[in-house]
Formats: structure tokens, sequence, C-alpha cells
């Protein structure tokens, strides 16, 4: 059981900033990856990053050297840094666990509620 809870979204800027924060309570002893995925509107959605278990991050292309995902030292909180926001980047952000591979969405079985991130 996995409990994500999303917050710091807002409206920026272009080229301004934006911190993400991801709350993660977990009841089972498994190892769980995270992920960060967004959606904008009338699109589909899509990858943002993940953060593996042992520390591993991968990022889409997309936000390569944009974004950075980060664990705090009690592993209770992720975290997305986003750097030179652009309108493109508007969108829907949710953080996502998975007991699989972090490399197959479907894989990623909780979500959280989600933030609304707006670049102007």
């Amino acid at each position: 059981h996995v409990q994500l809870v999303e917050s710091g979204g807002g409206l920026v800027q272009a080229g301004g900033s934006l911190r993400l924060s991801c709350a993660v309570s977990v009841s089972s002893a498994n190892d769980y990856c995270l992920g960060w995925f967004r959606q904008a509107s009338g699109k589909e959605r899509e990858w943002v990053g993940s953060l593996d278990s042992d520390g591993r991050i991968n990022y889409a292309d997309s936000v390569k050297g944009l974004f950075t995902i980060a664990q705090d030292n009690g592993k209770n909180t992720v975290c997305l840094q986003m750097n030179s926001l652009r309108p493109e980047d508007t969108a829907m952000y949710y953080c996502a666990a998975t007991g699989g591979s972090w490399n197959l969405e479907q894989n990623y079985l909780y979500w959280g509620q989600g933030t609304q991130v707006t670049v102007s």
C-alpha cells in the first residue's frame, strides 16, 4: 500500500523555477521506485523522470538538464525541481510509485492526486 500526495504547483512566468514535492507513505516492506509524470490538457500523459530505490535517476529527453529529481534523507519526500520553465511545461504533474521496473508505465500502480503547473 502506497499513498502519494503532491504539492508545490502554481503559476509562474517563463524562465522561472518551481519545486514540486511528493510525500510518500509506504506500508509494504517491498522496495518501490518513484516517478513523475505530467499531462497537458488534451494530450497524453507523459513520463518526466524516475528515481530508483538505489538512487538511480532517469529523465525524459524533453526535461534533461532542466528538471532534477531528488529524495530527502528520510526517504519520505521526493522532489521535482523545475528550472527554466517554458509554456510547454504547463501540465498537471503527478507522482507515482511502482513495485516493478521503473521504465514501464503500466507498472506504476499508485498515483497522487496531481498538482497543476502553469507557465505563462
